[in-house]
């Protein structure tokens, strides 16, 4: 996550307040541009002012992607840092340019390095830092802002560019570094290179294996740059948008599936950011498309050497087989080891195992003498080469590569001393050569690195150990001379061990956030009917909609099982969904945690945030309003930075739940609001039908039983536009008590009598008690005394305490009418102890409303007298901590996407809570109670 640095003022290029400028402009942009148009421009005010004015009318209302390159964010910010830069000397400069070559877009932390093996005297930075532009320290140079990092790259001309490149590659020669070497090797190359394509695709293959998602876009965006054929550019830019996505940057995502017309990533990204029916439609096309094309369909082209677990038909053996059974072709190319990397030339058509299933056939070796001159062949400068750095290995691998003997210590001896393998096709012989370690022709290996030469007959590749054979096989695969040819339609460069299962879990998502599960069965048909087998969630919410119940649970027990640490995060998140609907909250919240955690250690941003929105659920039930609604604030600034407009709308909803619990009418009715406003325009079943229940529950805490029966009534009921089918059960008891309340039963009777057989059949104890509880309701008179207490023995065993504060409420209500006074008196103060607990104010509200009318005394649970922030909720605590920083209304509602009025309306609520008048006393107040 990048930290949002607000750098010092330039003269003549700033306007006087520009904070203010922003804060005017960003009102009138929807919330998730505002958030991701600032994050885009690090969050500079300035930048955000320009860029602003600089969007079109679509670009404005988040109908297309936002600019990701900096010069199309903010030329003319841009324009005054580079001539900051070029008032320094030409010394600096070309430091500077090291330094900023060296930390973006990857960091490499090869400067020390750089400046040594060059024996560059880095005193000229002196001159950086008398202009307040960069300091240096041990680790290197620290710019005074992104921008002005920029600025120092973009000013340094491109041979300056490509040479800084060249020697941070030379010097990046560890096992561990690689990756980053090659990215280097990638920038410092001068034109179109297939071996250079290839050993970044590979890269990129490593870098996402150690969860450097952005890292390896970077690689095969680059790798996609560097590829003259364009079916495998488009295969590598469609790998380049998936890692895009999965790192959070939604924006350069969308623009490079449009640049691919890739219809599994399509689906994807409208799944999380467009309309869901259409995201549907797309994801089950693309289960298709990419089962056929596992399938077999298709052949190489003529003369193509099989890939490993490739037969000559193009079917796929060990690595590409029909979903469901067995690994995949990810699975495999992903887990080479040595021995597999040893059968490198030992046979005819085993060639070497491929870089993925999206860039196949990317990487190709020429015969020798087609190779071309490439980038830089002496063409480096003095200052930037290190002493001694072989020059005799460039002049080597200018021959080679002219199809001339190679020097005897050039890097094709130096790989062939250190073990290297040829491979034959047909007339020609390949030679595969591992860049040796310390000891073995270092010097020759390092200035081959460096070079940036394009022979496409001998490829230096990382040797790890004995393990350089391995090493070797994932970095390229073998071809003939003539064209290349697509084997299979373009699909997703899915980076998961199983793209359609993975397609069949998300379209199963789409299903289940559109409400009309109907869907599901579908999803479920064209799973049985390819061989695959699909995920448990789908299969139970597909009975579930048929009214088998045991099926369903049966099914949704399975899913959720699956929950153990170290999963794939999509499983484990629909683990913890199948958990939610079984009603078992501890085993969805360690479900969703674990799917948040292990996203985030593979580098799937995106993930993360979706893990969140469900575990939201679990937090409100259980009574942790103040963690969950936190989580779910933090979550909703994620999803707008990654561009997941429908995981937003989703925690829209959650947002306003937490509000009808913890009181905070203004915010329940914006955030739902918002929330309902969007799903509908988006075809976002669940998260409107989420809004309406908040609604309904703040209406039913606050004793608008009408009201709160009917927006229930919607959404208890049966048949179309009646809600989300997930949230009928999660709507019943509320609905009953609602109807009880007006009089109006007979449809309440009938959503009981549903939501009472799926409780028997799933056994969940908090669904239980809750059937137990509804039964109390509808039942005359001293009927309801034994439910109650039934309701309570099942509560005690589940996790919903929440609820059971209600049935104790309730509870307490009924014994008072039936003059049973001293239980009554303890079953409310029970509740209202538990109420305020959860800072749940309007319930607590209603029992102690109950106790006065019972004679009872209701004193409020003695508040933490040294830690004001008790008396806060987790909303007005964050905007009294903003407050207290000094921020203004505006500036609070901005950064938390909401409305100045509701700004006004929450710290007039802090300041009555607290017993305070001004931000001064609210200040000393919360330091002296530690809550800042």
């Amino acid at each position: 996550m990048l930290t949002p640095v607000t750098p010092q003022p330039i003269e003549g290029t700033s306007s006087p307040r520009p904070a203010e400028t922003w804060q005017d402009l960003a009102p009138a942009l929807p919330e998730g541009v505002r958030v991701r148009l600032l994050h885009s421009v690090y969050g500079d005010p300035r930048a955000a002012v320009e860029a602003v004015r600089l969007l079109s009318a679509r670009q404005s209302a988040g109908l297309e992607p936002l600019p990701t390159e900096p010069v199309e964010l903010a030329p003319a910010l841009l324009r005054a840092h580079r001539a900051e830069i070029r008032r320094l000397p030409d010394d600096t400069r070309l430091l500077l340019l090291l330094a900023a070559a060296d930390q973006y877009p990857v960091a490499t932390h090869a400067f020390p390095r750089a400046v040594a093996a060059a024996r560059l005297d880095t005193r000229p930075l002196e001159a950086a830092e008398a202009a307040g532009l960069a300091h240096t320290t041990a680790a290197g140079v620290v710019f005074r802002d992104a921008w002005t990092r920029i600025a120092a790259y973009e000013t340094g001309s491109a041979e300056d560019r490509r040479d800084v490149h060249r020697l941070l590659a030379r010097v990046l020669h560890t096992s561990g570094e690689t990756s980053l070497r090659s990215w280097h090797r990638g920038a410092g190359a001068l034109g179109p290179s297939t071996r250079l394509a290839a050993e970044l695709a590979a890269a990129a293959t490593k870098s996402r294996a150690a969860g450097q998602t952005p890292q390896a876009r970077a690689l095969v965006e680059r790798a996609a740059a560097l590829c003259p054929e364009r079916p495998e550019q488009l295969r590598l830019l469609a790998r380049a948008a998936g890692y895009a996505w999965q790192s959070g940057d939604g924006n350069r995502a969308r623009r490079l599936v449009a640049m691919t017309a890739d219809e599994a990533l399509t689906g994807l990204l409208a799944l999380r950011a467009g309309n869901a029916a259409e995201a549907f439609d797309v994801l089950l096309a693309a289960v298709v498309t990419e089962g056929e094309a596992a399938g077999g369909a298709g052949s190489p082209g003529a003369g193509a050497v099989p890939l490993a677990g490739e037969r000559e038909d193009g079917s796929r053996t060990r690595g590409g087989r029909v979903p469901g059974r067995g690994r995949s072709g990810a699975e495999d190319a992903g887990s080479g080891g040595p021995d597999e990397g040893s059968r490198v030339g030992e046979g005819a058509g085993l060639g070497v195992p491929a870089l993925d299933a999206g860039v196949r056939r990317t990487a190709r070796c020429r015969r020798p003498g087609e190779g071309r001159a490439a980038s830089g062949a002496g063409g480096q400068r003095a200052s930037l080469a290190a002493p001694g750095a072989g020059h005799a290995a460039d002049a080597g691998e200018a021959g080679s590569a002219a199809g001339q003997p190679a020097p005897p210590d050039s890097t094709a001896g130096a790989g062939r001393a250190a073990g290297g393998a040829s491979v034959r096709s047909g007339t020609a012989v390949y030679s595969v050569v591992p860049v040796a370690t310390a000891g073995c022709g270092h010097a020759a290996a390092v200035a081959s690195v460096c070079s940036g030469i394009d022979d496409h007959s001998v490829l230096p590749v990382p040797a790890v150990d004995s393990g350089a054979a391995a090493a070797t096989a994932s970095a390229i695969s073998l071809a003939s001379d003539g064209p290349s040819s697509s084997p299979h339609p373009l699909t997703t460069a899915l980076d998961v061990p199983d793209p359609v299962l993975h397609l069949l879990a998300r379209a199963t998502e789409a299903a289940m956030y559109t409400g009309d599960l109907r869907r599901c069965r579908e999803v479920a048909r064209v799973a049985r009917r390819m061989g695959a087998e699909p995920p448990g969630t789908l299969g139970g919410l597909a009975a579930a909609f048929d009214g088998r119940y045991e099926d369903a649970r049966d099914l949704l027990q399975a899913a959720a099982g699956r929950c153990g640490p170290g999963g794939d995060p999509t499983g484990l998140i629909h683990a913890g969904i199948a958990a939610l609907l079984l009603g078992d909250h501890t085993r969805a919240t360690a479900a969703t945690v674990r799917a948040a955690a292990s996203a985030r250690v593979r580098g799937a941003t995106v993930t993360a945030v979706q893990a969140m929105e469900f575990r939201a659920y679990a937090d409100f039930w259980t009574g942790r309003p103040r963690a969950g609604e936190a989580a779910a604030a933090d979550a909703l600034w994620q999803a707008h930075v990654t561009g997941q407009d429908n995981g937003a709308c989703h925690l829209q909803a959650a947002l306003a739940m937490f509000a009808a619990l913890t009181g905070d009418t203004e915010v329940c009715r914006e955030r739902a609001a918002v929330a309902r406003s969007y799903a509908l325009a988006h075809g976002l079943g669940l998260p409107a039908a989420l809004a309406q229940w908040a609604l309904a529950y703040l209406d039913l805490s606050s004793g608008r039983f009408p009201a709160a029966a009917a927006r229930l009534r919607a959404l208890a009921g049966f048949g179309p536009g009646h809600g989300h089918r997930a949230i009928r059960h999660l709507a019943t008891p509320h609905y009953v008590e609602a109807a009880v309340r007006t009089g109006d039963t007979r449809v309440a009777r009938t959503a009981h009598a549903d939501y009472h057989r799926w409780a028997s059949v799933v056994r969940s104890p908090d669904d239980l008690a809750l059937s137990a509880r509804c039964r109390a309701l509808l039942a005359p008179g001293a009927e309801a005394i034994d439910h109650y207490r039934e309701s309570l023995d099942l509560h005690a065993r589940g996790t919903r305490d929440l609820e059971r504060a209600r049935t104790e409420l309730l509870f307490g209500s009924a014994l008072r009418r039936l003059r049973e006074r001293t239980e009554a008196r303890d079953r409310l103060h029970s509740a209202l102890e538990a109420f305020e607990h959860f800072g749940a104010p309007h319930c607590a509200a209603r029992a102690r409303a109950e106790l006065r009318a019972l004679g009872a005394p209701a004193t409020p649970a003695q508040a933490d007298a040294d830690d004001p922030t008790t008396r806060l909720t987790a909303q007005q605590l964050m905007i009294a901590r903003m407050a207290a920083d000094g921020a203004t209304n505006k500036e609070i509602a901005t950064r938390l996407a909401l409305s100045p009025r509701t700004i006004d309306h929450h710290l007039r609520g802090v300041f009555t809570r607290l017993g305070i008048r001004s931000r001064i006393e609210l200040v000393r107040l919360l330091g002296e109670g530690g809550g800042m």
